[in-house]
């Protein structure tokens, strides 16, 4: 079996510096759609080093994303065909609000083994620390099709009960047609969302948008219209991925508001709001 769970689960943490600087949080910004409108005061604050702050989904791409999903599948134990992985979920918890530059230590692991029948599911963990104390602390859920049936446990379920009620807020938000070659410049090359060749492989008609792009540009939703704004209210954010999105396509975001969180939906507004991010909270203060 390609994936030995016991091996994978026993294996030694592996730890490496990772760093960044104003530029590429600004790249991430751009990435996920922000400076539209460029002269916008409230979009400056993604796209001007003098007035920057950090949206906290950069944590998924700091240091290059490094560890990141892809790292995770050359984990002892995981050994897997790039094609068949999918990511299907992801959180994060912030333990203080994100620098515009830094240094840091990220340690990584897999943290759990599950076996949803059909596929495997490995739950990549990374906690980030610098010289201050602990930073942040991502949660990847990687599914690989194929690799499931061995007999173990399937883990907790990720699925909350659907929001009731009409939403308190819906925005739409446009995906340019290079915004996954845009987006892939802050450290994810996996060539699924930029190479045709590769996505047909994989199943995909064309590449596909990646997840934790589209992640980003719900959290900034959320942030600008109900947050006022303010980054350093977000505590942690987690979703899962129900679907795929298409470059060009426009997501339409629907927002929950309920005691120091928001609950949030995300649809492809071009084909009859598909899910595509479902069971997502945003926590904060």
């Amino acid at each position: 079996m390609p994936i030995d769970a016991a091996k994978a689960l026993a294996a030694e943490p592996r730890s490496g510096e990772i760093g960044w600087t104003a530029k590429d949080v600004q790249l991430y910004h751009l990435g996920i759609g922000a400076g539209s409108p460029a002269t916008d005061p409230d979009e400056l604050r993604y796209t001007l080093e003098s007035r920057l702050h950090v949206l906290p989904s950069f944590a998924t791409v700091a240091g290059a994303g490094k560890p990141g999903v892809i790292s995770g599948l050359s984990m002892p134990g995981v050994d897997v065909d790039l094609a068949r992985v999918l990511h299907g979920g992801q959180s994060l918890r912030l333990h203080r609000p994100i620098p515009v530059a830094g240094t840091a230590t990220a340690t990584s692991r897999i943290a759990a083994v599950y076996d949803k029948g059909k596929a495997a599911v490995l739950v990549l963990r990374t906690d980030v620390t610098d010289a201050d104390g602990p930073l942040w602390t991502n949660d990847a859920q990687i599914f690989v099709r194929g690799e499931g049936g061995w007999g173990g446990g399937r883990g907790p379920s990720a699925r909350r009960e659907a929001p009731t009620g009409e939403p308190d807020r819906t925005v739409e938000r446009q995906i340019r047609e290079d915004q996954a070659l845009l987006y892939r410049l802050s450290g994810d090359y996996n060539p699924l969302h930029a190479d045709p060749e590769f996505a047909k492989r994989a199943g995909f008609d064309r590449p596909i948008l990646h997840g934790l792009c589209t992640y980003g540009m719900t959290l900034k939703a959320v942030v600008d219209t109900l947050l006022g704004g303010d980054v350093g209210r977000v505590r942690s954010y987690t979703t899962r991925f129900a679907g795929v999105v298409y470059p060009g396509e426009t997501l339409r975001i629907r927002m929950w508001q309920e005691q120091g969180r928001v609950r949030v939906a995300v649809g492809a507004a071009d084909r009859d709001d598909a899910p595509v991010l479902a069971d997502t909270v945003v926590e904060h203060s």
